[in-house]
């Protein structure tokens, strides 16, 4: 295993809006699994389409997919050559899996016209806590069955334009009073609670072969009463994917959060490997992204089995993908 292989564990991002030659080079050296472009990075379509060119041109093994969280409302990184989204509770609220569906085909239209493989979307999130700061309108119902049904009809809608959906964020944001990115939420929820609530979208999105999760950067003492669930090797490794059955990808979120960095970015890094992820976002911190592609290289080449397990996960994945990027 060699240092393109320990790369294709990174997800990272680009400072600009074009890239210099110090990204070029920081991409070619990592050769990254997924590039996630933010709204620094976004002046118009056309400039958009030709720095996703860019990127794909400096990654040597071809495979890197650009990714954006897209999903309506508050959270859209793209405000020209796309949908005008409004927030997933509103079109939630209209309980119509048609009409949802065809917003997330127009949406993955147009992404795939500006040269996106992935859209951090839908939230498989219920709209479970009125306080919670971080999910709220980005929900599609505050009924499990309901969010689940929806979230699937626009990550349908995705697939159909040839856009990849990462469903969020395992196993469940919903019911927290605190935002990850600034601090550990917990959901002190019993077992049969998460269960019955926050698990019933992600049950039906496995079920319908969704082939990409990222995970939840809080505690769930049921399960875990230490780790957050990006690095609950209970959560990731022993729920979702013995009991679960999940088989696709699983993401961390971005591993500079404050609920998760307290521990340092390469123990994050490592311990989210060793819980069961698949791949690492590093995001808006190069010196950090440099860091963990170390920490991860050198354990590669130790042999270190969850890494191991981890790029091979990812290359069976790729393979079995490969149809959504033919002729990109």
């Amino acid at each position: 295993m060699g240092r393109v292989k320990s790369g294709s564990l990174l997800w990272v991002s680009v400072p600009g809006p074009k890239l210099e030659a110090d990204d070029r080079r920081f991409l070619e050296a990592i050769d990254p699994a997924g590039v996630v472009i933010f709204r620094e990075n976004v002046h118009s379509p056309d400039q958009v389409r030709e720095l996703n060119r860019t990127i794909r041109e400096s990654c040597p093994s071809g495979q890197v997919l650009i990714a954006v969280d897209q999903e309506g409302g508050r959270v859209a990184r793209l405000r020209e050559g796309v949908p005008a989204l409004p927030p997933m509770r509103t079109l939630g609220e209209t309980g119509d899996p048609v009409r949802i569906r065809e917003a997330g085909r127009e949406l993955g239209r147009a992404l795939r016209e500006l040269g996106f493989d992935v859209d951090f979307a839908p939230v498989l999130d219920v709209d479970s806590n009125p306080s919670n700061p971080i999910i709220g309108d980005r929900a599609f119902s505050s009924d499990p069955l309901a969010a689940g049904r929806l979230a699937l009809a626009f990550a349908e809608g995705l697939e159909d334009e040839g856009i990849t959906p990462c469903g969020k964020h395992f196993p469940g944001h919903g019911d927290t009073d605190l935002d990850s990115h600034l601090a550990l939420p917990t959901v002190r929820a019993s077992e049969e609670v998460l269960e019955n609530r926050e698990l019933l979208p992600f049950r039906a999105a496995i079920a319908a072969g969704i082939p990409m999760i990222m995970t939840a950067h809080v505690v769930y003492p049921a399960w875990d009463e230490i780790h957050p669930a990006t690095l609950s090797e209970a959560i990731i490794s022993g729920l979702l994917r013995d009991r679960l059955g999940y088989r696709g990808l699983v993401l961390s979120d971005d591993l500079l959060m404050e609920a998760v960095a307290r521990e340092g970015v390469g123990n994050a890094a490592l311990s989210a490997l060793e819980a069961g992820c698949d791949g690492l976002l590093v995001l808006r911190n190069r010196e950090a992204a440099l860091k963990v592609f170390d920490t991860v290289d050198r354990k590669v080449r130790e042999g270190w089995a969850p890494a191991i397990r981890a790029i091979e996960r990812r290359e069976e994945w790729m393979g079995m993908n490969a149809r959504r990027w033919r002729g990109r």
